[in-house]
């Protein structure tokens, strides 16, 4: 079994589109962290990335990576939600092995496009659940492309209190069409730990991790986030 550690560093800038009525930083705070916001946001996240693994030169390469990423969030009557957010990925920088001449070339362009949706119900106060389905579509650049569409469910489970937010977001997607050869099968599990100190701070962790069933192959970042509302 091969195992890839992945460093992620991360800064977001987000944008909320709030209701007329005031809330204070602590309480936007605290709806941000919350999976199932119903806020709408757009995160502009700026990735960089530094690898280690069994490929020759593995451990020099680095990568950057330019995070489009709105979140819109649907109220039913019910006070049930329907989320969809899509992600854009616009790589700067992606290191690309070329297995016939053993060396790395970068490469840049667009990603495909991820996007999930998701069902969240009304539930009691500090549960958080939703359901729903993720999928991609091919829309990269050349070799920054699986040519595959993705497909496969997903779900949400968590606590919320006025001091943390902690849960699990895991899915799993199985390529369902497209012209590319790649046989996809895939668990992503997204672990996501938020303090909240007050005066509108937060800090965390929300390490994406995933398991690659075809090629046996674990990518666990280490991640950590601070921020603050204002």
């Amino acid at each position: 079994m091969k195992k890839t550690l992945l460093l992620l560093l991360s800064a977001s800038l987000i944008t909320t589109l709030a209701s007329a009525q005031e809330k204070s930083a602590d309480e936007i705070a605290k709806e941000l962290a919350n999976p199932n916001t119903p806020l709408a946001s757009l995160t502009l996240k700026t990735q960089y990335r530094i690898f280690d693994g069994d490929l020759p030169g593995a451990g020099d390469q680095e990568g950057t990576t330019f995070l489009f990423q709105p979140g819109l969030p649907f109220l039913l009557e019910s006070g049930d939600k329907v989320i969809w957010r899509p992600a854009l990925p616009i790589v700067l920088e992606q290191p690309v092995f070329d297995a016939t001449s053993g060396t790395w070339d970068d490469e840049s362009g667009i990603g495909d496009l991820a996007m999930d949706i998701a069902y969240a119900p009304k539930t009691s106060p500090g549960t958080l659940v939703a359901v729903g389905s993720i999928l991609s579509l091919p829309i990269g650049s050349d070799k920054l492309t699986n040519d595959r569409f993705t497909l496969g469910p997903e779900v949400l489970v968590g606590k919320l209190s006025s001091e943390y937010i902690l849960g699990l977001f895991p899915n799993h997607q199985w390529d369902v069409g497209g012209s590319g050869d790649a046989d996809i099968n895939l668990t992503t599990i997204q672990a996501f730990a938020t303090f909240l100190p007050g005066g509108g701070w937060n800090i965390g962790s929300s390490p994406i991790m995933n398991y690659d069933w075809e090629a046996e192959q674990w990518t666990i970042p280490l991640q950590l986030s601070a921020g603050k509302t204002v």
